[in-house]
């Protein structure tokens, strides 16, 4: 395929199980095979080696990377700028490219005209077929929905002078969400398109404890972020779903609001701001049971979780503006 342009894989990593089967799925994708494959090594203190053998007949082109745990956005960076091929492949190392993922990336490739600036590939999430789905695995699945992950990095091929052009990933984005979305936005801003390819990557559901969707609010912090840099109608030129801040933001608020109307002595307005919280409370604890396989466990989770969800929720959204009050976009995007 002397026609296909090259291309180089940056995988970050900070050394999940999961990685020696994105590196095996990779070396049994033949067709037309990366230039070099980047592991980039995010792990803050390194314990234990990586399971490098998994790459097989790719292991000679193979290339570690060490970042000390500055997060994805940061790996994802020291990788690419040591590119030396016209396209950059940015996968996840929790993915598994499917066996003919390289041939119909090339034909994404070779297809690709010079307004192109990214492909994204198409995810699959497998899940159970004989009962209903878990609130963790219903949010995974939603990576199929190019609405709800437009442009994600689980998959997402760019060229590599577009990503010299912007700047690369925005640093202050922390985790490994909306610091994608912040990317594409800046790469269409100067001048080029993007579109989805022909490939497609499986993206099995993480394994996460019932109370995973605590300590995942912390990416309201980064919404904030967004808002700041590209305004507060990103969500739609972004293809990002709005979530539930506001309506968290009325829970909470009611929540506070009866707490001070009791200590004011204001009976009647702490009752009724109580049953505001209880009402909203239950419609989200409901949201997320109904369509669950409704176990004993999983009710618990949920009951609990959309109690503390709201405040939390609120808390690092108000952290992320405070904190990024005064931050500007990126370089100059044109």
């Amino acid at each position: 395929m002397t026609d296909v342009p090259a291309y180089t894989v940056v995988v970050p990593t900070i050394g999940r199980p999961c990685l020696a089967e994105c590196l095996r799925a990779l070396a049994a994708a033949p067709g037309h095979p990366p230039h070099e494959v980047i592991l980039v090594d995010d792990r803050p203190a390194p314990d234990g080696e990586l399971p490098l053998r998994a790459a097989g007949p790719l292991l000679d082109r193979l290339r570690i990377l060490r970042t000390g745990g500055k997060g994805p956005a940061a790996a994802r960076n020291a990788g690419w700028r040591t590119v030396e091929t016209p396209w950059t492949v940015f996968l996840d190392d929790d993915v598994q490219v499917r066996a003919d993922w390289s041939r119909l990336l090339a034909e994404d490739l070779r297809e690709a005209g010079e307004e192109v600036g990214g492909i994204q590939g198409r995810l699959r999430v497998p899940l159970p077929p004989d009962r209903p789905l878990t609130d963790w695995e219903r949010h995974t699945k939603g990576l199929e929905n190019a609405g709800n992950a437009a442009w994600a990095t689980a998959d997402m091929a760019y060229r590599t002078a577009a990503l010299a052009r912007v700047g690369g990933f925005d640093e202050r984005f922390p985790r490994a969400f909306r610091e994608d979305a912040d990317l594409a936005e800046r790469v269409r801003r100067a001048g080029w398109s993007l579109v989805r390819g022909r490939r497609v990557t499986r993206h099995p559901v993480r394994p996460a404890h019932g109370w995973a969707s605590l300590p995942a609010q912390r990416a309201r912090t980064d919404d904030a972020l967004r808002n700041r840099l590209h305004g507060r109608d990103w969500w739609d030129h972004g293809r990002a779903p709005r979530g539930r801040l506001s309506r968290h933001l009325a829970v909470t608020g009611a929540a506070l609001g009866a707490a001070v109307c009791a200590l004011a002595g204001r009976r009647r307005a702490a009752i009724a701001c109580a049953a505001l919280w209880t009402l909203g409370t239950a419609e989200f604890a409901l949201d997320r049971i109904l369509p669950g396989p409704r176990s004993a466990r999983e009710i618990a989770g949920m009951l609990g979780t959309s109690v503390l969800i709201p405040p939390l929720a609120v808390r690092h959204w108000l952290r992320g503006v405070v904190r990024h009050r005064h931050a500007q976009p990126l370089g100059d995007t044109g």
